[in-house]
């Protein structure tokens, strides 16, 4: 049985996390730390978890845990390392930003590996530190992996995709307030989202003759949950090519699936599923990502690299029911 800590534990990406490792056959939770809720009951921030987890939050760190989850804010990850001292036997998934890009991989005589399983798994395996994708990130990437494994990537990139309310994190803003998010719908940082890096990053490490443009369009909409994006670009071969270049790609994996059928969020939300669908128009193939931010875009993936890391079942805690109906 491993014994879990989490770090940062009251935003909406803890609560997945706690909701899923309480629930998991193969860990504990030792800790859950929050210094804004220091002595609170989880569940009465977590309020699913009412009646089922009997855990107050804490504000002291058990060095000794056996893999210790950061879901802190982005930039908050690096320094919370440098200021506390952790056993050598301690597994580390960051779900910040902080080590995802290869400039940023190395911490003290550690190399965190970038924790997107479709990508990497033998890495992942081996690994005792872990970079978890971002969200908008891991739709887009596995959208377009299997074209640049392949090396047919060979003209700009365009993306557009919509976020549900939980991608801004519980902070409120004026964005995520319900009477300005209700009925509506609005873009932000087009063209120079932060995700953006990782996506550039992996594609080049698949096809390192890639110099076209990715243009990204993040969207917010009026759900709660869940990312859905649509990929076009040129693309020379049939449809049925495509298709099989895709489900060639993705057979051996755990979580992505190529459906035959158009994809919607209520296929994937509260699941670590992503569904790809393909279209092929005149000269462009347009594909279909679906998936759910907190689940496959964080916490749900974060739990997959633990049971990759650790020899379980990759689907170990993961097989959950899509909120259907």
């Amino acid at each position: 049985m491993l014994e879990i800590g989490i770090i940062g534990g009251a935003g909406y990406t803890a609560g997945e996390l706690i909701r899923l490792l309480h629930n998991h056959s193969k860990a504990n939770i030792n800790f859950v730390h929050s210094s804004s809720n220091t002595g609170n009951k989880i569940a009465t921030v977590h309020q699913d978890l009412v009646g089922s987890l009997d855990l107050n939050f804490t504000g002291n760190i058990n060095p000794e845990v056996d893999v210790l989850f950061l879901c802190l804010g982005h930039g908050n990850s690096k320094a919370f390392l440098e200021n506390n001292k952790l056993s050598s036997k301690t597994k580390i998934i960051d779900l910040s930003n902080d080590f995802r890009l290869q400039k940023n991989e190395l911490f003290n005589d550690n190399t965190f590996v970038y924790g997107l399983p479709e990508l990497q798994k033998d890495k992942i395996k081996r690994a005792s530190y872990i970079a978890n994708p971002g969200c908008f990130a891991t739709a887009l990437q596995l959208a377009i992996l299997p074209l640049a494994a392949k090396g047919v990537l060979k003209d700009d990139v365009h993306i557009n995709a919509v976020t549900g309310a939980t991608g801004a994190g519980t902070s409120l803003s004026e964005t995520t307030h319900f009477a300005w998010r209700d009925n509506n719908f609005s873009s932000y940082k087009p063209f120079v989202h932060q995700h953006l890096d990782e996506i550039y990053q992996t594609v080049i490490q698949l096809q390192s003759n890639f110099d076209s443009e990715i243009n990204f369009m993040p969207n917010r909409g009026d759900f709660s949950r869940g990312i859905f994006a649509t990929v076009y670009t040129k693309y020379d071969g049939s449809l049925d090519t495509a298709e099989q270049l895709y489900t060639e790609f993705y057979k051996d994996t755990a979580f992505t699936f190529v459906s035959d059928n158009k994809v919607h969020l209520k296929q994937v939300v509260n699941t670590n599923k992503c569904l790809l669908h393909l279209h092929k128009h005149k000269d462009k193939l347009l594909i279909t990502s679906v998936l759910d931010n907190l689940l496959k875009g964080a916490s749900g993936q974060a739990i997959q690299n633990m049971n990759l890391m650790h020899g379980f079942e990759e689907t170990e805690g993961l097989q959950l029911k899509a909120n259907f109906f």
